[in-house]
């Protein structure tokens, strides 16, 4: 007897059956948890990043489960990179239904001792990159009527905390640039909404101290951090036809660490 390969059973909110995404930052983390939710919610996904193998690896892993996925090379910051993936994905898949701009980077400056370099790079890749990517991507977003963009933020894009002065500069950017666009864009049939993610266990966390990251957990009611799978299980929300009343938005993952 020959025994049929099925997809794994994810319990989630909403669907996005038949719908096309665009993840940014998806061979790890927050983005990689999101394109599988994605995918095995139905979607066609492609997987875009600058990590190469884990990105074809994970695109891999989700095709030998018979689910629709590409992985394409992404340097966010690039207009030009952007318009070619936006064109790679009409190509193959006919249609875009979902942007989640997720990719992202850290600093740990703070007012004096950031480099002018470092600040820029960070702007560019957590903040210029959001709008690169929904400039790029919307052409095709508005031809379905019904689209959805998810801007990864963070917690620090809300409240502050001593450092990481131009990682909250652009968290908090992204924060309104959401909003504008989501007004903008209210009646033309694409919604826009971001996820403020308190702390995730991604490599980005490699980039705090021990004593940071102790502080943190203390502070986190829940006593612990999230996964990134409780991100991505609140994008596909966002993305999803149940969400249809939803935009320019924010919503806060973080086990209660904000409310304080």
């Amino acid at each position: 007897m020959t025994l049929m390969k099925t997809r794994p059973a994810i319990d989630t909110i909403g669907e996005v059956a038949g719908k096309v995404a665009i993840v940014t930052g998806g061979s790890s983390g927050i983005g990689a948890a999101t394109a599988r939710v994605l995918a095995r919610q139905g979607a066609a996904v492609v997987v875009t990043d600058v990590v190469d193998a884990a990105g074809e690896d994970l695109v891999r892993d989700l095709t030998d489960d018979g689910i629709e996925a590409l992985y394409l090379h992404l340097d966010v910051a690039d207009p030009a990179a952007w318009t070619a993936v936006v064109e790679q994905t009409e190509l193959r898949f006919g249609h875009l239904d979902i942007l989640v701009n997720n990719a992202g980077i850290g600093s740990m400056g703070d007012v004096e001792t950031e480099d002018l370099a470092t600040w820029d790079r960070v702007i560019a890749v957590d903040q210029t990159a959001v709008w690169l990517g929904m400039k790029a991507a919307m052409p095709e977003l508005l031809k379905t009527g019904n689209a959805s963009i998810v801007n990864i933020s963070s917690l620090f894009g809300i409240v502050g905390s001593p450092g990481s002065f131009s990682y909250h500069a652009t968290k908090a950017a992204v924060r309104l640039m959401s909003k504008s666009a989501g007004l903008e864009y209210a009646k033309r049939g694409v919604r826009v909404n971001s996820i403020h993610p308190g702390q995730i266990q991604t490599p980005i966390l490699g980039d705090i101290t021990p004593e940071m990251d102790r502080a943190i957990k203390a502070a986190i009611p829940m006593g612990r951090v999230g996964d990134p799978e409780d991100i991505a299980y609140g994008s596909v929300y966002l993305c999803s036809d149940e969400a249809k009343y939803v935009t320019a938005t924010e919503m806060v993952i973080d086990g209660g660490w904000g409310a304080g």
